[in-house]
């Protein structure tokens, strides 16, 4: 059987495809094609059928993450929305929470609501805090406001009322009302797309799910009719903001769920990476087309969350915690109007792409700026089949940059690179320093393509003294998904005092939703031998605004180890704990999932000699201070295991280029990673 990992990125898709009875793993990437996504997916299965001569129905699995859903935020291509609240709450998603963005800076402008106010609709209904009725939903006024937006031609409608998170009947009521009268509007409601307390983020969150559901269920349909009309009948899962599997028919549900589907994918992946390595703790660099994603691992697993921003917008749903800033390959470089260089967060995406790509690119961009300094193959990527145009960047640095500037071409593209790097460097003490995190307790993971290219500088910049790049780094995302497991995180807010005497009702709530979980996973067709189940409380001592997670064990504890958990959870996220002070219980959480027994296997290392992977030689531009130096080329799938490479030296694959500076010697594993490891003289 073949198992398909595709990321859809914003320059590239990429494939991994792993055949599960000969371990045989093959790579490759397609340019990506932003107008529909699912074309660049079809032309590279098609592409690799033919070059791998597969039989369609060989594909028994199609897993991919994809960055539909954030594109369509962040470019407000969404559908028509309309919302139906409780009255006197119409305007939540405009006041939102009293916390600025920037403080002092007056020029920012909050985004628009993604259902605009003639849309949202009022409807007397009210339920207390406790889940106690006050006053009936009025059914003849709910009508009114459904004929109303049937008649403005909205097309998605997201159902919010106050504490129904408690008390959801009302929401339901509504919600057949809604299917009745608009049976071709995508409908949700927010005690199904998130039954947690806190209305505003309740609130975007639902919302958003509605703003995407139309539009996405028009991309998966295109994809499956792409899968099909190549033969292939396995039915497409997807990877969503946590790190796990869904199937089609969840994704059409909860659309808002896959905001971070691929940087999901590739934070999994790095786990799996680490634990080859060695490493219980790393930190995941993943440098794309448009963006550095940045996450952490500790004790082998992910950090998540529950709440982010999506292109400003409030998003509530379990996720794997990444920390993401505009500094890709395809960021581009600009003076300012004060003379200042800049680089990011604006990207030249895929289309039309750096200058260096001949796609109709005319800025500058990080990548032209790494191929007029040698850094990439100034002739071709891609093992040969991208086309560079090593003039064309050299120039578009010279006119844009070096000119203005005053500068030397060499100078103006090692500035780019070096305010890529130190904004890259800053995210990681983001994530690491500024939350008390030691960054040399933690192996440095670089992927993407743009990853190994930039990770030893930014390396070093932190303070780091190896860097790791997987076998084909530019495709880790795509890898990832092969070895995660479908999973489904199912919640429930319900505000109660810890007292041990009520243990056996709050295990009892727990059951609630484990009973939930189990029949999802059924309807996901998951063998009962594969079912996993995570049961989570987060609590909050009496006075405090936010709570901790605390993991409980599958055998559910008695309430004194409970107590004894949340008082460690508490001293590791905010340093103390207060023994004498009440604690309150938030939200019950249980996480399903399918583990899989089928994984991703890593192709081995050749034997042989150092020297049959040497491909040829190249002057790259280290610094202004060293200047160019001559390097050894070697082709990374050629390099034997436990040889040594001495710097400088570029190492090429099809997805990715590492550079192994002056005074630095890189290694390979037997997983097929690359070691490189740092001098603290480099890059002085």
């Amino acid at each position: 059987m073949i198992r398909v990992g595709i990321d859809v990125g914003g320059t590239f898709t990429d494939f991994v495809l792993v055949n599960t009875q000969s371990g045989e793993v093959m790579y490759f990437k397609e340019p990506s094609t932003p107008h529909d996504p699912s074309e660049a997916i079809e032309t590279g299965l098609a592409g690799a059928l033919a070059k791998y001569d597969l039989k369609p129905e060989e594909i028994g699995f199609v897993g991919h993450g994809t960055t539909v859903g954030t594109n369509m935020v962040i470019e407000l291509r969404g559908a028509k929305t309309g919302q139906i609240t409780t009255k006197g709450f119409r305007d939540i998603l405009e006041i939102g929470r009293q916390v600025r963005p920037d403080v002092y800076n007056y020029r920012v402008v909050k985004s628009a609501p993604l259902a605009k106010r003639q849309y949202r609709i009022e409807v007397s209904e009210r339920i207390d805090v406790r889940g106690k009725l006050l006053l009936d939903l009025d059914e003849a006024e709910l009508r009114r406001g459904v004929e109303y937006l049937a008649r403005e031609g909205v097309e998605a409608v997201s159902i919010c009322f106050l504490h129904s998170y408690l008390y959801p009947e009302h929401e339901i009521r509504a919600e057949r009302v809604v299917r009745e009268l608009m049976p071709c509007a995508f409908v949700c409601r927010s005690s199904d797309v998130l039954p947690e307390f806190r209305e505003y983020e309740r609130f975007s969150t639902t919302t958003m799910n509605a703003y995407l559901g139309p539009k996405f269920e028009n991309y998966l349909v295109r994809l499956v009719q792409r899968l099909t009309s190549l033969g292939i009948s396995a039915k497409p899962y997807t990877i969503h903001s946590n790190g796990g599997l869904m199937s089609i028919d969840t994704v059409r549900r909860y659309p808002v769920r896959t905001c971070l589907s691929g940087p999901a994918a590739g934070v999994i992946g790095s786990a799996a990476v680490a634990a080859q390595a060695g490493y219980r703790n790393a930190i995941t660099f993943d440098v794309g087309g448009t963006s550095t994603d940045i996450s952490v691992i500790t004790d082998g697993k992910p950090h998540f969350t529950t709440s982010r921003e999506v292109a400003s917008y409030p998003v509530k749903t379990p996720m794997v915690d990444i920390h993401v800033i505009g500094a890709g390959g395809g960021s581009i470089a600009y003076i300012d109007d004060a003379g200042a260089l800049h680089v990011g967060p604006r990207s030249a995406g895929a289309v039309p792409g750096p200058v260096a790509y001949m796609r109709g690119g005319l800025e500058p961009t990080i990548t032209d700026a790494n191929v007029a300094l040698g850094r990439l193959n100034p002739v071709a990527l891609l093992n040969g089949t991208m086309p560079i145009d090593f003039e064309g960047a050299r120039r578009v640095i010279e006119e844009k940059i070096a000119k203005p500037l005053g500068m030397s071409v060499e100078q103006a593209a090692y500035g780019v690179i070096r305010i890529a790097v130190s904004n890259m460097a800053r995210a990681i003490r983001a994530v690491t320093t500024q939350r008390g995190i030691d960054m040399r307790d933690y192996a440095f993971i670089t992927f993407g393509g743009a990853g190994p290219l930039h990770g030893v500088e930014t390396a070093v910049e932190c303070g780091l003294s190896k860097v790791i790049a997987p076998k084909e780094p530019g495709t880790m995302c795509a890898r990832g998904i092969l070895v995660s497991d479908t999973s489904f995180d199912f919640v429930q807010s319900k505000i109660c005092s810890f007292v041990c005497e009520e243990w056996p009702s709050i295990v009892a709530e727990i059951d609630v939703l484990r009973g939930e979980a189990e029949r999802w996973l059924a309807s996901e067709d998951v063998p009962t031998s594969q079912r996993q189940y995570d049961n989570m409380l987060e609590a909050r001592y009496y006075g405090q605004n936010h709570e901790v997670q605390v993991p409980l064990s599958d055998s559910l504890p008695d309430a004194q180890t409970f107590l004894q958990e949340f008082e460690r959870a508490h001293r590791k996220e905010y340093g103390y704990a207060l023994t004498d002070r009440q604690i309150e219980i938030v939200n019950f959480r249980v996480r399903g999932s399918a583990i899989s027994s089928a994984k991703a296997n890593n192709s081995l290392q050749p034997d042989g000699k150092l020297e049959e992977a040497v491909i040829g030689r190249r002057e790259f531009f280290v610094d202004p201070d060293i200047k160019w130096v001559n390097a050894v080329v070697y082709a990374r799938d050629r390099v034997p295991v436990s040889a040594r490479i001495a710097g400088p030296a570029i190492i090429e694959d099809m997805s990715s280029t590492c550079i192994v500076f002056p005074k630095q010697v890189a290694s390979v594993d037997a997983a097929g990673n690359l070691i490189i490891e740092l001098n603290s003289a480099a890059g002085e």
